[in-house]
């Protein structure tokens, strides 16, 4: 058996000949044969964007109002580690090897993917720490997700747009039928997407769910520093804006309150805790400002929804000189959709590939953009750390330099500048 984390993490990636593969029976008989029967409430949160967003909130909150936490998400930035976390703390080496030890002794000749394993080790994590509520992240999709393999006592979908259309179907109402899939008979399940798809409708109806639609059941309201939350039976007023930025993210944390709002008997929440959760929540990644000049932000929006939320967070900072863009991605996303979503806010392109199987390499991405029209300067470099480089020789003080495209490229970008998850 592997004698370490990074050990244990090659391992796990040789254990199935797919590095995703859908459906629930292979982690569900693995999870019988573990025992994880989690006797606390569970909270599964989906969607195409803003996952994570939520599930930070989630976790900042409910830690604020003195819960125990734990939290499973993916993917992780920098370590493994950032995967798991019980109140906030990121998971150690020992405990993760642990877990992935007791499900090889018990999985069998039965095949499991990476994130398989780490879901099962994230509720064992759990389940030993006795925590008082588990978040767990969709991987992608939902109904055949292996998260999915645990019920919930309440799901969210934060929206539903086009990705991952070789698992999931190739229009939105395919797409929100799989994702719709975490909710449970005679549960609350949250939709923050104003337009809603009508299978999301149809199969939460269909299988007897309470359905709670932003616009709807819950609402909020912008103030000039302040906004208000109205859930179907409770009304939050001036609140604080949460740490993360965006404008996109108060839908976010509507999703948030409206999931608290539904197992207030289970997880009774002060406005106290609320407001300092929203001000203390921290994500790498979503539109991350780092201090200093130039300006660099980094964002690991792969897909054109993201893009276009990007699009709009700098269309709405104070303008600069020079707008540089740190760029990659995989080869399997979007790539006309992301670059012309973005077009009118990159004045240089630095491109590089991904050291990954599935990455584009720096001449692909090269080739999309001059097909999508771009016509300003192009450049392309060996690694994402060589773009980084070039971009803070190139830029001066009033410059910008904004990196964006993939989880790969953020991590790279951090690896490159020594900057750490918060």
């Amino acid at each position: 058996m592997p004698d370490n984390l990074a050990e244990w993490l090659i391992y796990l990636e040789s254990q199935h000949p797919k590095s995703i593969a859908l459906g629930l029976e292979r982690v569900a008989e693995v999870k019988q044969q573990l025992h994880l029967y989690p006797d606390f409430p569970i909270i599964t949160i989906g969607g195409t964007n803003g996952k994570g967003s939520v599930c930070a909130m989630l976790e900042s909150i409910l830690h604020a109002a003195g819960f125990s936490v734990g939290c499973y998400t993916s993917p992780h930035l920098l370590h493994y580690n950032e995967r798991v976390r019980v109140n906030k703390n990121q998971a150690s080496d020992e405990e993760l090897c642990a877990s992935f030890n007791a499900i090889e002794q018990v999985r069998g000749d039965i095949p499991l993917t990476y994130f398989e394993f780490g879901t099962l080790a994230s509720m064992q994590c759990f389940i030993s720490h006795k925590v008082d509520v588990a978040i767990l992240e969709v991987g992608l999709g939902g109904r055949l997700d292996a998260v999915n393999v645990f019920d919930s006592e309440c799901a969210v979908v934060t929206n539903v747009n086009i990705d991952h259309t070789d698992y999931l179907g190739d229009t939105r109402e395919q797409i929100a039928f799989e994702k719709a899939g975490i909710y449970r008979k005679d549960k609350v399940a949250i939709c923050a997407d104003a337009d809603i798809p009508q299978a999301l409708c149809n199969h939460a109806k269909q299988i007897g769910t309470e359905l709670w639609r932003i616009g709807s059941e819950f609402s909020f309201r912008m103030h000039q520093d302040q906004w208000d939350f109205k859930g179907k039976s409770s009304l939050r007023s001036s609140l604080p804006y949460p740490a993360l930025h965006g404008a996109y993210q108060l839908n976010n944390a509507s999703a948030v309150l409206a999931v608290l709002d539904a197992l207030r008997d289970k997880l009774p929440v002060s406005m106290e805790a609320v407001r300092r959760g929203l001000t203390e929540v921290t994500l790498a990644g979503r539109f991350q400002l780092i201090p200093g000049r130039p300006q660099l932000i980094l964002d690991v929006g792969h897909n054109p929804h993201a893009a276009q939320s990007l699009a709009s967070n700098l269309a709405a900072l104070p303008p600069c000189r020079h707008n540089y863009a740190v760029f990659a991605m995989l080869n399997d996303k979007d790539i006309t959709g992301v670059v012309e979503a973005l077009a009118d806010y990159v004045d240089t392109w630095l491109l590089a590939g991904i050291n990954a199987p599935r990455g584009a390499k720096a001449v692909e991405l090269k080739q999309v953009l001059r097909q999508s029209g771009i016509n300003g300067e192009i450049l392309t470099f060996d690694t994402i750390a060589d773009a980084v480089t070039y971009a803070y020789n190139a830029a001066d003080e009033n410059d910008r330099i904004s990196a964006f495209g993939s989880f790969y490229t953020i991590s790279e970008v951090m690896q490159a500048r020594s900057l750490s998850i918060s």
